[in-house]
């Protein structure tokens, strides 16, 4: 089985990447939305959409294969200014589920569909949602320093953080950690994902590289959508701080890669 390249950059070798994949249904909404928003938060951060070898694509348990994102999609990037020039849906293969480091899903189904595949896949697989939950409660100081040991390193730190805490902070309600759906729906809903979307990426993106975004305090000013955190529903906070931040440290002693 050969697996394709990613859309993100190719001729990288794997171990120096760090491949992060978005999953919805037809792979021409919400991933594609997902996918340019996190290119271009790396963009706002870093200067440079593939910096520090962080890759971002996405795919669809039903997959589009060879489709556009649907027009309405184009226009929430726009509003961005994020880039939604040649992108082509595909459907989700067993290859990219196993070459990903993190597996962001829009919904619970999409999630377990995705560990449903193997490959290991359920320690490396979140909602987008659930993912930014987790990440917002995990202490920046307990990953490393992308400036001394890389970005991949730091990104890789952070998923075993936020898998090691699945357990200790829960969704608040049951529809917390889903992203809807709006094919077919009007523009106006469109916007309202994209800025759902945008604002659960804005901390991840943070966490992955350690650098706030353009208008977060003590980040350079910047464009539309540079949100804070504090946009994403209710947090649920965890039984205990000093426990969060034990399990946080702990991780790589039982967690084997």
């Amino acid at each position: 089985m050969t697996a394709p390249e990613g859309r993100g950059i190719a001729g990288f070798d794997d171990s120096n990447t760090f491949r992060i994949l978005h999953v919805s249904t037809g792979n021409v909404c919400r991933s594609p939305i997902t996918e340019r928003l996190t290119r271009h938060a790396l963009s706002d951060r870093l200067g440079d959409p593939l910096g520090g070898g962080l890759i971002v694509e996405s795919a669809g348990t039903w997959g589009h294969e060879g489709a556009p994102m649907e027009a309405n999609a184009e226009l929430v990037l726009a509003d961005f200014g994020a880039d939604s020039s040649g992108f082509v849906g595909r459907e989700l293969l067993d290859e990219h589920v196993i070459r990903a480091d993190l597996v962001l899903t829009a919904t619970r189904d999409h999630r377990a569909q995705v560990i449903s595949m193997g490959h290991s896949a359920g320690l490396r697989t979140f909602t987008l949602k659930e993912f930014t939950r987790l990440v917002r409660a995990i202490d920046p100081a307990t990953l490393p320093d992308a400036r001394d040991e890389g970005m991949v390193e730091r990104a890789r730190a952070l998923v075993r953080a936020a898998a090691a805490l699945r357990g200790w902070l829960l969704a608040p309600s049951v529809d917390a950690d889903e992203v809807n759906d709006p094919y077919g729906a009007p523009i106006t809903f469109f916007r309202s994902i994209g800025d759902e979307i945008n604002q659960a990426l804005d901390p991840v993106v943070t966490a992955l590289t350690g650098v706030r975004s353009r208008g977060s305090p003590g980040g350079p000013s910047g464009p539309r959508g540079a949100r804070g955190a504090s946009g994403i529903g209710s947090r649920t906070e965890p039984r205990s701080p000093s426990s969060v931040r034990s399990a946080t440290r702990s991780i790589r002693r039982w967690i084997p890669w």
